[in-house]
């Protein structure tokens, strides 16, 4: 089986391709099979007022993107200046890893892969805000 596989909790919803659809009483996996499909797990979803750091501020890019209200093409611009500015300052080996997924997957136009890719570096701007407060 090839394409994305989704695994949704009771009562989980998604957003696929502009239609949310949620799931019923039990556990479920879904099979998109449809290449270049737009999703995001609402659970997942940043709200416009959690948009307040560097990494946050990329990831809602993309969201934009997957939630059809940014353009691909008018977006890619946005984030990878977004990237290449994290990348001045996660200048670690993992994050450096991300940054490079997620700047592959912008020039593939693989929004969800780039928003998987800036959701894992999160944690790490979380802890080095909460360091800089100490």
């Amino acid at each position: 089986m090839t394409g994305l596989v989704l695994k949704l909790g009771p009562h989980e919803r998604v957003l696929i391709n502009g239609a949310v659809i949620e799931n019923g009483e039990k556990r479920s996996r879904l099979a998109i099979m449809t290449p270049n499909a737009n999703i995001l797990r609402l659970r997942d979803a940043i709200h416009p007022e959690e948009v307040n750091t560097p990494v946050r501020r990329v990831c809602y890019i993309a969201q934009l993107v997957l939630s059809g209200d940014a353009e691909a093409e008018e977006a890619k611009l946005q984030l990878l200046r977004g990237i290449e500015q994290l990348s001045q300052v996660l200048t670690d080996y993992d994050s450096r890893t991300q940054l490079t997924l997620a700047s592959r997957a912008v020039m593939e136009n693989q929004h969800y892969q780039v928003l998987k890719a800036l959701r894992s570096l999160l944690p790490r701007e979380e802890r080095l805000f909460a360091a800089g407060r100490a």
